[in-house]
């Protein structure tokens, strides 16, 4: 549910975020990033959306976004909206956004959030490989009318940043 939108300055992000809460959107429902690297220019957009829960007859959404510029830091709202942290720190998990001032009480920092110690690469960035793009075979990775089973295979390219089959966690039965 969107009814207003709002693109800002990433110098203002915080100062909106703070203003939307002062004027009625006090409910901060997700935060999260867009990847337009390949847009001119080059960044991303990241983007706020919050709920007006005070109005008693509907809710009214407000979307907040901004083009943060690639290599850029984008200010914490976690002192507007504590509930933020978590989604801060997926971004930045997520998408490689530094975030200034990010403070969720613990004094740990951004630190990560869904991927296990040692993962490298950013999962939602346009220029992240997939794994299952490596380990398994695409339709059409045969040449036509060649047999499904035996013959040779084609070689298998392991693109930069996929770890090996032998990497991650071990589970013992």
């Amino acid at each position: 549910m969107i009814d207003e939108r709002r693109e800002v300055a990433v110098a203002e992000w915080v100062a909106v975020a703070t203003d939307a809460r002062d004027s009625g959107f006090g409910y901060f429902d997700w935060l999260s990033a867009v990847d337009r690297t390949s847009d001119d220019p080059a960044g991303f957009d990241v983007v706020l959306h919050l709920l007006d829960i005070t109005t008693a007859r509907a809710l009214r959404g407000l979307l907040i976004s901004a083009r943060l510029p690639t290599g850029a830091h984008l200010p914490s709202v976690t002192g507007v909206f504590a509930g933020a942290a978590w989604h801060e720190r997926e971004t930045h998990e997520m998408f490689g956004i530094e975030i200034t001032g990010f403070d969720d009480g613990t004094g740990l920092g951004l630190r990560p959030l869904l991927l296990p110690d040692g993962f490298e690469g950013h999962p939602l960035r346009k220029d992240f490989y997939l794994t299952a793009r490596v380990s398994k075979d695409w339709p059409g990775a045969k040449e036509p009318g060649a047999p499904h089973t035996g013959g040779p295979a084609r070689r298998k390219m392991q693109p930069p940043g996929i770890p090996p089959p032998e990497w991650g966690p071990r589970w013992e039965h």
